[in-house]
């Protein structure tokens, strides 16, 4: 079943809010996977999600020459001693508990491959997009701010947290040489993947397209 969306709050004054010493308990399940999305906007449906498919240019993956993740700068701060992946933390899991305005617990299910956590050190800030691709795929024609803003996208489905496993198998590979194992989330990963570079107006690949298409056949 595809993870179900909703529209998501104002994310930075919530953790502005929680500036106290000691660990504070966040309301379970506001804003965590089983409910949340990532995007300010609704869910698409699979023919919109085409729509937006067809409009990409496909094109041959560039060059890595001159890529290094340091053209991506991130994580950015959100208010104090946040950044971005304290954000995310928060957003995505559910009894989350913070120290300052820093995650230091909850609870998170990977939606790539379906396994829980408690502690946020086993959890990664996955970039639905990653970086290398979006290299290989126009960002290295931008200059290193607006990658800062690819990097840091909490309006865009393009961060999410994930097993720590799930995501170094992914690396940088894109959806024909890499798909999350759980297939129940193939839907909303092709929908994700696609409303990610439509808007930042990045290239596919012949076969990242193909592969993209097949996953979209699993939407409901």
């Amino acid at each position: 079943m595809r993870t179900p969306r909703i529209i998501v709050n104002v994310l930075a004054s919530a953790l502005l809010l929680v500036g106290v010493a000691g660990c504070v308990p966040v309301e379970p399940g506001s804003l965590g996977p089983s409910g949340t999305p990532r995007s300010t906007t609704g869910a698409p449906t699979a023919t919109e999600s085409t729509r937006l498919l067809d409009q990409l240019a496909v094109a041959r993956a560039a060059s890595m020459s001159g890529y290094t993740r340091d053209r991506f700068p991130h994580w950015r701060s959100a208010g104090k001693n946040c950044d971005v992946r304290d954000t995310v933390l928060q957003r995505d899991g559910t009894g989350v508990e913070v120290s300052g305005c820093n995650v230091v617990g909850g609870r998170w299910v990977s939606v790539y491959d379906n396994r829980t956590f408690t502690d946020p050190s086993d959890v990664d800030i996955d970039h639905m997009v990653p970086l290398a691709n979006a290299w290989r795929s126009g960002a290295d024609d931008w200059d290193d701010t607006r990658r800062g803003d690819f990097a840091n996208d909490l309006t865009r489905p393009q961060l999410l947290a994930v097993s720590a496993s799930s995501n170094r198998a992914k690396g940088d590979q894109d959806p024909s040489t890499w798909k999350p194992s759980n297939r129940d989330f193939w839907c909303e990963y092709a929908q994700d993947w696609i409303a990610v570079k439509h808007f930042w107006k990045l290239t596919v690949t012949t076969a990242e397209k193909a592969a993209l298409t097949d996953m979209l056949e699993t939407c409901p």
